[in-house]
């Protein structure tokens, strides 16, 4: 009876190891299917055209803040910001202090 018993452990031993084999071989291919999936990112905007529009953003907050500056709060016409006298006028003014 002892053979017997220790005949069945190890056939059990036996099933237990296929047993995680097979759940190892599984686990890979889960692992092998979720690796397929993966989802590949396709970019509704060009990562060159975000620096281009980046660019163009910057200067024209560049060219409402001068022109709300000079326009509004200094009490000239905001069309004047772009006048090569403008400035002129003001690096005068900045110079002559000095």
């Amino acid at each position: 009876m002892a053979n017997q018993i220790s005949q069945e452990q190890v056939q059990s031993k036996k099933e237990l190891k296929k047993r995680k084999q097979g759940e190892k071989r599984e686990k890979q291919a889960r692992t092998e299917e979720k690796s397929s999936k993966r989802r590949v990112r396709i970019r509704l905007i060009p990562i060159w055209l975000r620096l281009i529009l980046l660019i163009v953003f910057l200067a024209a907050s560049l060219a409402s803040g001068l022109m709300i500056g000079y326009g509004v709060i200094g009490d000239g016409k905001p069309k004047d910001v772009f006048k090569e006298k403008t400035w002129t006028h003001i690096i005068d003014l900045v110079i002559k202090d000095k």
